[in-house]
């Protein structure tokens, strides 16, 4: 059987913690940023995980 390659592009823009949780950045934090209020973009800047639904797709794609 074949072996899956990691996807590049979620591989860049997601890791995986010790627990095996999926890590993400938020996005909207490029640009127009005067337009945002101070609070929305303190919070854009944290990192958030990602929901348990979607993390099993992740994890496969980012594998090492």
């Amino acid at each position: 059987m074949g072996k899956v390659k990691t996807h590049k592009a979620s591989a860049k823009r997601f890791s995986l913690t010790g627990s095996g949780k999926v890590k993400m950045s938020h996005n909207n934090h490029r640009h127009n940023l005067g337009l945002k209020t101070a609070k929305r973009k303190r919070n854009l800047r944290k990192g958030a995980v990602l929901s348990e639904c979607f993390a099993p797709t992740y994890r496969t794609l980012i594998q090492k």
